[in-house]
């Protein structure tokens, strides 16, 4: 993995039923496998019998793009629009063929950086998504039995259970999946209603359960004693999934290469004592949009902290909630305290931070969440 210097890759992940020593070295009771198994029931069963339906909002919009559109447009699109993906309209087929997300402008903006690229920065004016998609995907080796590039884009119906949405987000580790209607049985016609997420299932949970949380026993657990999430190791570990974290005067390259080869949707950005700074998410490369910022830099001229910069004066940035880009938890935090907080919107990831030195400990995802609910 090519990252630079400043690049700190530790790792640890909580991964069976065991007790844990949280930040302030208090001891907690270990959580039995019947209250975890118990909990986990009556939560699938409550979203196999609620449908994806329940999320539509009564009014709002969906961004969808055409296919004819050039990348550049496109980038300026989801920048203006505050939006960090979007479904892909295909006139010619009549369909929805797929969609464009953060991760496509990262690796756009990875290969403008490549000099032995065949794609420059004036090509983006004509270069359309369309064109990008079907590189990439012969690029993977997806073709169809005719050697065309061929993806097959992950949706659900309205009246498909929430398990089934969450199972398919989950398991394709996409952050949305489109809501499509169509009236007639061939599928023609679709209409987009929503994009569904697992933050608006979590809002679901929340409000079910909210004034029966004794029915559900993990909810009161501290998140130090389940396996939640993905921790910095104690001294002495090793043999972990990585867990990164980069200091503000790291290259803007070395932030992208760390994002697409670990895999992962966002970085912390930590001091020296690795205490919490800000955070560097896949959707913040918009914000390169602004002022067509991505075609006068240079990636590994560009620190972090000034591409987040750039960003701070968006009309709408996406992964913000209530003017805070970096949403913090504690160990000591039980589960619902942090179910709640994921539910809100915009918000796809809590830092786990040691209480007044805010030291970076681990990281909880909306994938993490759901990955131990549904089990």
């Amino acid at each position: 993995m090519e990252v630079d210097d400043y690049v700190r890759v530790v790792s640890d992940r909580v991964n069976a039923l065991q007790l844990m020593t949280p930040a302030d070295g208090m001891f907690r009771e270990r959580i039995s496998e019947a209250d975890v198994q118990v909990s986990r029931q009556r939560i699938a069963l409550f979203l196999s019998q609620h449908t994806a339906y329940e999320l539509l909002p009564e009014s709002g919009k969906v961004v969808a793009l055409d296919v004819t559109l050039p990348v550049k447009q496109a980038f300026h699109v989801l920048y203006e629009q505050g939006v960090p993906v979007a479904p892909l309209w295909d006139f010619g087929r009549g369909h929805f063929v797929g969609v464009l997300s953060a991760i496509d402008f990262i690796l756009i903006l990875k290969e403008l950086g490549n000099h032995g690229s065949n794609l420059t920065e004036e090509e983006l004016e004509t270069h359309t998504i369309l064109a990008w998609k079907d590189g990439k995907i012969r690029h993977s080796g997806q073709m169809d039995g005719n050697g065309r590039p061929y993806a097959r884009l992950v949706n659900a119906g309205p009246y498909d259970s929430l398990k089934d949405v969450a199972l398919k987000i989950l398991q394709n580790k996409i952050s949305t999946v489109p809501i499509i209607h169509s009236s007639s049985p061939d599928g023609s016609f679709p209409q987009l209603l929503h994009l569904a997420s697992l933050s608006g299932i979590l809002k679901c949970i929340c409000r079910h359960f909210k004034h029966s949380s004794s029915s559900l026993p993990i909810l009161q657990q501290p998140i130090c004693s389940i396996p939640l999430g993905t921790w910095v190791p104690k001294i002495g570990e090793s043999g972990r999934p990585p867990f990164a974290m980069l200091r503000p005067n790291a290259s803007l390259g070395s932030a992208l290469s760390l994002l697409v080869q670990a895999d992962v949707s966002s970085i912390p950005i930590v001091d020296e004592n690795d205490s919490l700074l800000d955070i560097y998410s896949r959707s913040d490369i918009t914000s390169l949009a602004k002022d067509r910022a991505y075609a006068q830099i240079h990636l590994d001229e560009m620190s972090v902290h000034q591409a987040l910069q750039l960003g701070q004066d968006a009309n709408s940035p996406c992964g913000v909630f209530n003017g805070q880009r970096c949403q913090m938890c504690l160990p000591s935090d039980p589960l619902h305290k942090v179910m709640e907080r994921l539910s809100n919107p915009g918000v796809r990831r809590l830092v786990i931070v040691e209480a007044g030195s805010k030291r970076v400990e681990g990281i909880i995802t909306l994938s993490d969440v759901f990955r131990f609910l549904l089990g």
